[in-house]
């Protein structure tokens, strides 16, 4: 390919901002080095002046990987780009991103400025930023509804300042893919400067069109695509990364463009994210869903036998998806556990592989066959966690047509062991009144589901729920071969990112 496309991945970023997807700083450095291993050129690592713990882990990144650049949002003002600056320093590419809206709705009533005090603002800051690093991105917010011409007065006047890529992002997902490939034909054909920066479009799917609306930037000039693992983001998220490297390494006969990804690593780090955000990915989900790869209708599997090619336009062994994988079961020794857990994308150090193995032994104990699943959910629950301030420590449940439901619970609480008994509507219900006792909780339960991480009897259930106190949303997720005992790990782990969320108070986030 003589040319390619530069992949920035803000996961931890915009990503992040998905309702409920928070996620600590073990987390997020544990996928920063999934995404490092995927191949990124760019990892946005956070909104340091957010709060306190954004600061850190975008610190904490930053001194740890070496091959991508790490960049830090920062509004178009010196004390966010001083922050964003303290905590790339370190970093061996640091990238200052910084932006500010340049719509006349956004100017009118969120900024209220004018549109020469905009291009003053964005230029100053540019122009600051390249003081302290000359890797400067900046980011038009709404450009996709701002004026053409003024677009590209604001993109002239911060390349002229020192800006070596210019990002047009569609906030809110209104343009269509004609609409918005003409637009950045627009910018190219009318900004005099623009060859000297990168172009970079950052797209949301609010019309589900974020994907298709990135690929047209990207036939039309656009070299840099800002994106997100499984697509999360945001309201209805943002431009998926697997959709957009897939289709340009699919298509390649047309598109002629490539990326430096190693797609091999995109299922597992689709997986990784799942884990830890608790959003799980659709099953008719592009690329890295469940039924991607799955052919019932009896004409397609006929077709799949005699070539697969007939009604699959990719290999599952391209984006890591493998038939051959080894059988895991209570025999399996550490090496082989080891093996499979790198073949997911997890490289655990000698202890949490200890902590790992005793967990894999006891669900050996329990079914035939430990499956990918069922170990991404050993080392969610294993090493992944929240530093947990509540932990279940025993539970009991008694129901029946002919029963009351009860469940007594024991739990710790920052060490503490507390019990006590409830009633309720069934096994659940009783379990969760009897936890929200104990923990004194008033956060009302949003969503409730169940699903099965592999086939047989003996699979893992996995339980996610959606739990809301005083505006604050978070998820919780549990996995366990008894549904109820998954049920009420995942509640127990809602109210734990919920604590996580009280203690690390966000200000609110930039939407590019």
């Amino acid at each position: 390919m003589s040319e390619r496309v530069l992949i920035f991945d803000t996961t931890l970023r915009d990503g992040e901002q998905s309702p409920g997807a928070s996620m600590n700083s073990a987390e997020k450095m544990r996928l920063a080095v999934q995404l490092e291993k995927l191949g990124v050129d760019v990892i946005e690592a956070g909104f340091p002046a957010a709060s306190e713990g954004d600061f850190e882990s975008v610190s904490m990144i930053a001194g740890r990987l070496k091959k991508p650049e790490i960049a830090g949002l920062a509004r178009a003002n010196k004390p966010d780009i001083d922050r964003v600056w303290q905590a790339i320093r370190h970093a061996a590419r640091p990238r200052i991103h910084t932006f500010i809206a340049t719509s006349d709705i956004h100017l009118e009533y969120k900024l209220k400025m004018s549109r020469d005090a905009v291009i003053r603002a964005a230029s100053e800051a540019v122009a600051y930023a390249t003081s302290l690093t000359p890797n400067v991105e900046f980011s038009a917010e709404d450009g996709s509804r701002s004026d053409r011409n003024y677009l590209c007065k604001v993109f002239e006047a911060a390349i002229a300042a020192g800006a070596t890529t210019v990002n047009l992002p569609d906030t809110v997902g209104y343009a269509i893919p004609l609409e918005f490939a003409e637009l950045v034909r627009y910018v190219r054909q009318h900004t005099p400067n623009i060859g000297k920066a990168v172009l970079s479009v950052h797209c949301h799917d609010d019309l589900g069109l974020a994907t298709a609306n990135t690929l047209a930037a990207i036939q039309n000039g656009a070299r840099q695509a800002e994106v997100t693992i499984n697509g999360i983001g945001e309201r209805a998220g943002n431009t998926s990364l697997e959709e957009v490297v897939m289709a340009l390494h699919t298509r390649a006969n047309i598109l002629k463009l490539g990326t430096h990804i190693k797609t091999e690593f995109i299922y597992p780090t689709s997986r990784l994210v799942s884990m830890i955000t608790g959003l799980l990915v659709q099953p008719n989900k592009a690329i890295v869903g469940a039924n991607a790869f799955a052919h019932e209708a009896g004409i397609h599997q006929d077709g799949i036998l005699k070539n697969p090619m007939t009604y699959e336009i990719m290999r599952p062994e391209t984006i890591g998806l493998s038939a051959n994988r080894l059988v895991l079961g209570k025999h399996s020794g550490r090496h082989a556990l080891r093996s499979q857990l790198k073949d997911l994308g997890y490289d655990l150090s000698d202890e949490e592989l200890n902590l790992v193995f005793g967990k894999f032994k006891e669900l050996a104990d329990k079914k035939k066959h430990v499956m990918d699943e069922d170990l991404d959910a050993i080392v969610t629950e294993g090493i992944l966690r929240t530093a947990d301030v509540f932990v279940l420590d025993y539970l009991h449940v008694t129901a029946g047509t002919t029963v009351l439901p009860m469940a007594s619970v024991r739990l710790k609480i920052n060490g503490r062991p507390v019990q006590d008994a409830g009633y309720g509507n069934g096994p659940i219900d009783a379990a969760y009144n009897t936890i929200a006792k104990l923990t004194g909780t008033n956060s009302e339960l949003l969503r409730f589901s169940i699903s099965a991480l592999t086939g047989g009897t003996d699979a893992l259930g996995e339980v996610t729920v959606r739990l809301q106190e005083n505006g604050l949303l978070a998820l919780g997720k549990g996995a366990d071969p008894d549904i109820i005992t998954a049920s009420a790990k995942a509640y127990i782990n809602g109210l734990n990112r919920m604590e996580y969320l009280k203690s690390h108070p966000m200000q609110e986030a930039a939407m590019l």
